[in-house]
């Protein structure tokens, strides 16, 4: 839903810019930008932040014990943190973009172009996970888990619905999304709400059941659970499309932000006290698992998986053409190679049949490597990738407090944005440690595979 924004002066001239699921192509800004205040703001920050990852968690962050409740709190204070920082740069500059344009706008092309190709990978990356994460769901219908290769296959078929949907056109995307994201949060709600009534401090387990220390066991599970905050950014990146955005792009993304953290903070919470723990830890449709617990039987858990399943197809199908419209944003700044640039029926299909190649690949190497949590080992990928463009956002803000540029920086909230700056710069540090060798070195691999890209798009573009 992103469309070019108005650059004010003395900045460059307008530039495209990545766009959410449901946007209208750049040149129809004038037919189809919808302006929109603070509540359906508000949405978009939670709609887009609970994705379809949010089904798996609970049993992804269990083998930690209860602690990943507390990782819980201290992620949500640095994600507010984070959501600041984005408000006061879409005050600073209410362009469409987020990470993409702060960082160009603050450091040049190189750090746009790396804010832009990391943000590229954790959507795509983020695709095959939550893949990954509805075959656990399907096979509460359809066992599909027996074998490797028919849960490999199961996945690519998850990818593969939601891109032949993005090919059809845009309208067809968002036929998808509204019908997915009704069906998203009936059981959510249910779970969250419903299981406090039938909570047993008795199926807890024990508060570390990681074996290392608290403060290790709070960091690891921090980095798996950063991917259900992704898309605290929406609102900023929205800010084109939003009335009055340098009031309201603040506003929106730390309420929407609080009020996905206490979703999930709840729907966590249920989980863990109907569930007992040391089945929870091999669970893969922990929110199935919790119905069946509350009602008895294995209809509910029928329900909820096949609502999780439609919800994480939905999400696909919105990430789909994200990740796509991010390469285009970025092949339309001349950062990416020109072909990324092409539409046809308001998508950008080479960027959606490279995305869907690469998560496929991707989610073939990790069925194959024998990992037996292929949706933790992705999720931790995410989680180092998504941190560049969020540390790039903040160093862009550290970068106008430091600096002394008096018309960028509000004097009389100095102080105050310093420190929001450094606890959100701190928090993407922390996540990056939380992350694992194992995550750091292939999302290290990816970054690099993109400076060479880099090199070659500068090369031509110096040849011009």
């Amino acid at each position: 839903m992103h469309v070019t924004g108005t650059v004010p002066p003395p900045a460059p001239a307008p530039q495209e810019t990545p766009a959410a699921p449901g946007s209208a192509p750049a040149p129809d800004t004038s037919r189809h930008a919808r302006r929109f205040g603070l509540p359906v703001a508000t949405a978009l920050v939670m709609g887009n932040i609970i994705g379809g990852g949010i089904f798996l968690l609970p049993a992804s962050v269990a083998p930690f014990g209860t602690v990943s409740l507390v990782a819980f709190g201290v992620l949500t204070v640095g994600a507010i943190a984070l959501a600041l920082v984005f408000g006061r740069l879409a005050a600073r500059d209410p362009r469409t973009g987020g990470p993409y344009v702060y960082a160009r706008e603050a450091f040049g092309d190189f750090a746009g172009f790396l804010a832009a190709w990391a943000y590229w990978i954790t959507t795509w990356v983020s695709n095959a996970a939550l893949a990954v994460a509805a075959v656990g769901y399907l096979d509460v219908l359809i066992p599909v888990n027996d074998h490797r290769w028919t849960a490999c296959l199961a996945a690519l078929v998850i990818q593969w619905l939601p891109a032949l949907a993005n090919f059809a056109g845009s309208r067809y995307v968002g036929a998808v999304q509204l019908v997915s994201t009704v069906l998203k949060f009936a059981p959510l709600l249910l779970v969250a709400v419903g299981g406090l009534f039938f909570f047993d401090p008795g199926n807890l387990g024990p508060f570390n059941a990681s074996g290392g220390s608290g403060i290790g066991a709070v960091s690891a599970a921090a980095a798996i659970l950063l991917f259900s905050y992704l898309g605290v950014e929406s609102a900023a990146v929205s800010a084109g499309e939003v009335k009055n955005p340098r009031r309201t792009v603040g506003r929106a993304t730390v309420i929407g932000t609080a009020g996905a953290a206490l979703v999930y903070l709840l729907g966590t919470l249920s989980v863990f006290g109907t569930v007992a723990h040391d089945r929870l830890v091999t669970s893969t449709a922990p929110f199935s698992d919790a119905v069946n617990a509350m009602f008895g039987g294995s209809w509910g858990g029928w329900a909820v998986a096949l609502a999780a399943l439609v919800s994480m197809t939905g999400c696909l199908n919105g990430w789909t053409l994200l990740s796509a419209q991010t390469p285009y944003a970025a092949a339309k700044d001349g950062l990416f190679p020109a072909a990324f640039a092409r539409r046809r029926r308001g998508v950008p299909t080479v960027g959606v049949g490279v995305t869907v190649v690469l998560a496929s690949l991707l989610t073939v190497y990790n069925y194959t490597s024998g990992s037996a949590k292929v949706f933790e080992v992705l999720v931790l990928v995410t989680t180092f990738t998504a941190t560049v463009p969020y540390l790039l956002a903040t160093a862009a803000q550290i970068f106008h407090l430091v600096s002394g540029q008096g018309e960028k920086v509000d004097r009389a909230r100095l102080v105050r944005d310093g420190v929001i700056a450094a606890v959100a710069a701190g928090f993407s540090l922390w996540l990056v440690a939380g992350a694992g060798y194992a995550a750091v070195y292939q999302g290290v691999l990816f970054l690099f595979a993109g400076v060479l890209v880099y090199a070659v798009m500068a090369a031509r573009r110096a040849r011009v």
